[in-house]
């Protein structure tokens, strides 16, 4: 398994020199309301060792999974992306549970698969029919270099999600 975390990260660090393959807002709406109407189903530390993400999916999203399918269209995560508490040392600060304590959110990203995505959206920016957004804590779009599609791109076999474990083990146990 850390083999192909490390594998995941030369993908996105080699492929973030070359190509630009972020998310848009201009396609991936901001879902108003996520926080009470999409099913909270893991906090984690995120790969990167720096930040804290809170993982949120609708209604399609879960009942796909508990289903034994891919997401079906329609389908919505949501991750909310947290900075952590530091020590003096400007070290993570880790809770009993070993997630890092929160301090506050810094970005919420938002991944939403379709069938039918707008002719103008280019195929590029997605993979497996899932689209990519980055939003500020308040909802506004944010400056987005980020390489969504390139990372989630070799997780074909998890249905292109990084989370995809903790959704599939969250809705089959409901």
């Amino acid at each position: 398994m850390t083999y192909s975390k490390f594998a995941v990260g030369l993908v996105c660090i080699l492929a973030a020199v070359c190509v630009y393959a972020g998310g848009d807002p201009d396609f991936v709406a901001f879902p108003e309301g996520y926080d009470t109407s999409f099913t909270s189903y893991v906090t984690q530390n995120r790969g990167n060792g720096k930040q804290v993400a809170r993982m949120f999916a609708n209604d399609v999203a879960m009942s796909s999974y508990k289903a034994g399918k891919t997401a079906a269209s329609g389908s919505i995560l949501v991750m909310e992306v947290y900075k952590p508490k530091t020590d003096d040392e400007g070290n993570p600060v880790v809770g009993d549970d070993g997630i890092f304590q929160i301090d506050k959110l810094a970005a919420i990203a938002v991944a939403e698969r379709r069938d039918n995505w707008d002719d103008a959206y280019p195929a590029e920016n997605r993979v497996g029919n899932w689209g990519f957004a980055l939003y500020g804590p308040d909802g506004q779009p944010k400056a987005n270099d980020l390489q969504c599609v390139v990372c989630h791109t070799p997780l074909a076999h998890q249905d292109f999600i990084f989370s995809h474990p903790h959704i599939v083990k969250y809705a089959t146990s409901q």
